[in-house]
């Protein structure tokens, strides 16, 4: 097989893009990509001019190197020392196409390597993540907010009524105020900020991981505008609820 061929077909799957989206990135037809991938035509040289500057590799990497081959010491380490070598404060970026991906890849280095990353100066050392998030369940913070946060190792140290990311086999991705259950503590309730929406629960050992917000980053010009009275109304049954959920719970 021809080594270019392999080599595109890994790199695509490997940022977990259809033949779609990685022919839009270089400006070809699907169709030509696919047969590129399948060996029917050679990969033109502008092709794997803009392979090479997407991925960082050489040109002759593309063409006489099977990226699968040597991933582990030469593409994913570059990648990797490229990311250290910015901030040791990196945050990756999981957005909402790759959120699947992340249920399944959270914890292979491979996966993550593969996230875009960006350092935010005001951050105190710790490990943080990033994940932009859609719906209007946490409405006032506006659908495509990305949501910093860092990473929680224990439940025992999560905090009732602070908002985190909750990441479980059954729930996905979700962003969320927590309580939780003095009474049942393998159970994790989570709020959503606009009382639309009804609180529910999550079993603890569901849950996979667990990150607490700490910034919100959304574009400007498109957040949800509240009047008085609706903010009003907003508090009043936010706390309405939170006093029921304590009720119960102890």
């Amino acid at each position: 097989m021809s080594i270019a061929a392999q080599n595109l077909k890994y790199l695509r799957k490997l940022r977990g893009w259809t033949q779609e989206e990685f022919a839009n990135k270089l400006k070809i037809k699907r169709s030509l990509l696919g047969a590129y991938e399948e060996e029917r035509a050679e990969p033109r040289l502008e092709v794997l001019e803009l392979v090479s500057d997407m991925f960082r590799l050489s040109l002759d990497e593309l063409l006489r190197k099977k990226m699968q081959d040597v991933k582990g010491s030469n593409y994913l380490a570059k990648r990797r020392a490229l990311k250290m070598a910015g901030s040791p404060n990196q945050i990756q970026l999981v957005p909402v196409k790759a959120a699947a991906g992340y249920l399944a890849g959270y914890g292979d280095p491979e996966f993550l390597d593969e996230l875009n990353t960006f350092t935010l100066p005001m951050l105190a050392p710790g490990n943080y993540r990033a994940f932009e998030i859609v719906g209007d369940s946490m409405l006032p913070t506006p659908s495509g907010s990305v949501i910093v946060a860092e990473k929680i190792e224990n439940l025992e140290n999560v905090k009732s009524n602070l908002t985190y990311i909750v990441v479980s086999r059954n729930e996905g991705i979700v962003y969320k105020r927590v309580m939780k259950n003095n009474k049942l503590k393998n159970k994790l309730t989570l709020i959503s900020d606009n009382t639309v929406f009804q609180p529910y629960t999550v079993n603890a050992e569901d849950v996979l991981e667990i990150w607490k917000a700490e910034m919100v980053v959304s574009k400007a010009n498109t957040e949800q505008r509240w009047d008085v009275n609706q903010l009003a109304s907003l508090v009043s049954n936010l706390q309405d609820q939170v006093t029921t959920l304590k009720r119960k719970m102890n």
